[in-house]
């Protein structure tokens, strides 16, 4: 008789993503997190971590118009807003709030905007030496969209799947065949 291997086949490694950019700044920053995480007990610099070693395409860009909407709805307005990611312009805002944000990256207009209604553009190191425990933070994540999620899932055409069809246009004029 053989062995019962039934849910004991497939086995996955539990190993975290080596990063591979060359940007040495995020490099230092993974660093940081890392200690901050062992040595703290706040799942803030965990997720930090987490996040930071994603790749690229998964640290998804947020505008200002949502951590104003976001700033507006938390009870203590001082906090500061953290995105692992692009923070982007909105222009369709016409007043930014004095608000105080940290993140990867900010758009030109993004920061001056910021920094012109008095609030603060933080980066990562500056966050970990003000706060190593992530306390007063709120920590954001923008929204995942990209074309390419929208084919994700059950196939198309399916019951139940809600994914676009990968159609070339002129199949879906019906002139492909002629």
């Amino acid at each position: 008789m053989g062995v019962d291997a039934y849910k004991k086949t497939r086995v996955q490694r539990n190993v975290q993503r080596k990063v591979t950019s060359t940007n040495l700044y995020l490099k230092l920053l993974i660093k940081l997190y890392k200690f901050l995480a062992r040595r703290t007990d706040s799942n803030f610099n965990a997720t930090v971590l987490r996040r930071l070693q994603q790749t690229r395409t998964a640290r998804y860009p947020i505008s200002v118009s949502r951590l104003v909407k976001q700033i507006n709805t938390a009870k203590d307005k001082t906090r500061t807003l953290v995105v692992v990611g692009t923070v982007t312009d909105d222009v369709r805002l016409l007043t930014v709030p004095k608000i105080n944000v940290c993140a990867l990256r900010f758009t030109e207009t993004a920061r001056k905007r910021i920094q012109a209604a008095g609030g603060k553009t933080l980066t990562f190191d500056q966050l970990a030496q003000q706060n190593p425990t992530g306390t007063g933070t709120i920590l954001l994540r923008g929204p995942r969209v990209r074309e390419e999620l929208k084919h994700f899932g059950r196939a198309a055409g399916l019951p139940g799947s809600h994914a676009k069809p990968y159609v070339s246009h002129t199949a879906r004029k019906g002139k492909g065949s002629r």
